[in-house]
């Protein structure tokens, strides 16, 4: 556990959290049927639903363009195109635009304009009034704007520009809410289990909504994309209201074993009020700031990929667009599994006192914030070799799921009473890729030459490099003073 009164970064390797002093009587409430792993795997099914939503229009975005023949392939590539095994025709019922490239990247950003607003907002109404009915309500609206989006598109670019921010909006307390729900639920030595569990739901949402997409663009047309998924939103909203409670207090069917041992746990570590917010001492914080650019530069590379991999896949390597959204979710398949696993190594690494919290998060960080640089690179020299360039992709994304047990749950660690604050001001800097990211690299690929993307994979690469020097240097791992 961190102590709060050392200002040294190995205090927290002495004694695990439920060995020490008067905390030896509290026992370790089981896993299995658990409310804490409850919550745990209904707030991934709800980042399912969240990343669903958000990268569903990448892959229609290639069907929704005059740009394309009868069989779904796009008329032109850098590589030769791929032949499909025999398959329907294309399905091509539904509206076409004639949207130039500056468009497309404004269109694939603009959610993210709507995502950096109610970060801050996000984290402080969850810690003031509770996380349940923000999330649950942040998340429907995105669904219902889902819902909008082929109404939005036939109306033109403006329109459906308007109908992402909004999605944005609603979308953009998620995490900051979750972190704060997390703070009163995640037992310090279950974080990384607990939290990987619940943000793992991200990358399922995108490993299947890129390959689902694909086939509902296929053999429907694109704008099922945006009904399909927003139907499976409106699932979750309502299991959401029904079984989650703000606080382990408050829960209806929490054991009292739990109850005690989650409470127990995290007494010594949470402010008792939540009135007072120590806003000078947070944004002056440098562990906070390393947070801060770790985040960002992970981001670049993440949303840039997660927005422009479609189109990568189309344009260069010349997939159909069935074939596109399959290959497009297998770096994230990595991902999601390399953060599970990542997770359980670390609480094992830190409860077990072999290595301190602030070095499993350098760390985790470090391979997962240059593993993906190198491959990232790589990628762009595979040329027309296409198994290597998928792999190589691949690798990349996978390496970085290893971040979410790094600097990505770092904020519980060093303020776990503001947690959700803080992870509002990191997410706010973190948008920022999301919002230039696709506009720049759409803007530097105008020609889609191998070149070009080179450029794209290099400049993605030296930002995660800077985050994760950054972070090594000024990175902690202990509740900080400011934060008790």
């Amino acid at each position: 556990m961190e102590q709060y009164a050392t200002d040294t970064e190995t205090d927290d390797q002495e004694e695990p959290l439920l060995h020490r002093g008067e905390d030896e009587h509290i026992e370790r409430a089981p896993a299995c049927g658990s409310s804490r792993y409850g919550l745990a795997l209904l707030s991934s099914y709800g980042f399912f639903v969240a990343y669903a939503l958000r990268v569903n229009l990448s892959v229609a975005m290639v069907d929704m363009l005059n740009n394309t023949d009868a069989s779904g392939n796009t008329s032109s590539s850098v590589c030769p195109a791929h032949s499909s095994p025999e398959r329907p025709q294309h399905n091509h019922k539904a509206s076409v635009y004639d949207w130039d490239s500056e468009t497309q990247g404004w269109i694939l950003g603009s959610f993210f304009y709507g995502y950096i607003l109610t970060q801050v907002p996000g984290g402080y109404l969850a810690r003031k009034y509770g996380a349940k009915w923000l999330l649950g309500l942040g998340i429907l609206g995105t669904v219902i704007f889902t819902l909008l989006t082929p109404v939005a598109a036939d109306l033109g670019a403006g329109y459906l520009i308007a109908v992402r921010v909004l999605e944005g909006i609603g979308e953009g307390v998620t995490f900051p809410a979750m972190h704060a729900m997390w703070s009163s639920w995640a037992p310090p030595m279950e974080r990384s289990r607990l939290l990987t569990i619940s943000y793992t739901g991200a990358q399922l949402g995108t490993v299947i909504a890129l390959p689902l997409s694909g086939e509902i663009c296929f053999y429907l047309d694109w704008t099922y994309v945006f009904y399909v998924f927003g139907a499976v939103g409106l699932v979750w909203f309502v299991l959401w209201v029904l079984l989650v409670s703000n606080t382990p207090s408050t829960h209806p069917r929490i054991s009292e074993q739990e109850k005690r041992y989650i409470i127990s746990s995290l007494r010594n570590e949470l402010s008792p009020t939540v009135d007072h917010i120590p806003w000078g001492s947070i944004l002056t914080s440098m562990p906070l700031w390393a947070i801060v650019v770790a985040h960002f530069s992970y981001n670049w590379t993440f949303y840039t990929l997660l927005t422009l991999l479609p189109t990568y896949m189309s344009n260069i390597l010349g997939f159909s667009i069935q074939q596109n959204g399959a290959l497009s979710a297998l770096p994230y398949i990595g991902c999601g599994v390399l953060a599970l696993l990542g997770g359980q190594m670390a609480d094992r690494l830190r409860e077990n006192c072999l290595f301190s919290t602030v070095a499993v998060r350098k760390a985790f960080t470090i391979v997962g914030m240059l593993g993906p640089a190198v491959f990232l690179v790589a990628a762009g020299y595979t040329d027309c070799n296409y198994t290597l360039a998928v792999a190589f992709l691949s690798v990349s994304s996978s390496l970085g799921g290893f971040s979410a047990s790094g600097f990505n749950i770092n904020h519980l660690d060093i303020a776990p009473s503001y947690a959700g604050i803080l992870l509002g001001i990191t997410n706010s800097f973190a948008t920022i890729p999301g919002m230039v990211g696709p506009v720049i690299a759409r803007a530097l690929t105008k020609n889609n030459t191998i070149e070009e993307w080179q450029t794209v994979f290099y400049i993605s690469a030296c930002i995660n490099l800077f985050g994760a020097a950054f972070y090594t240097v000024f990175g902690r791992g202990e509740v900080q003073p400011w934060a008790v």
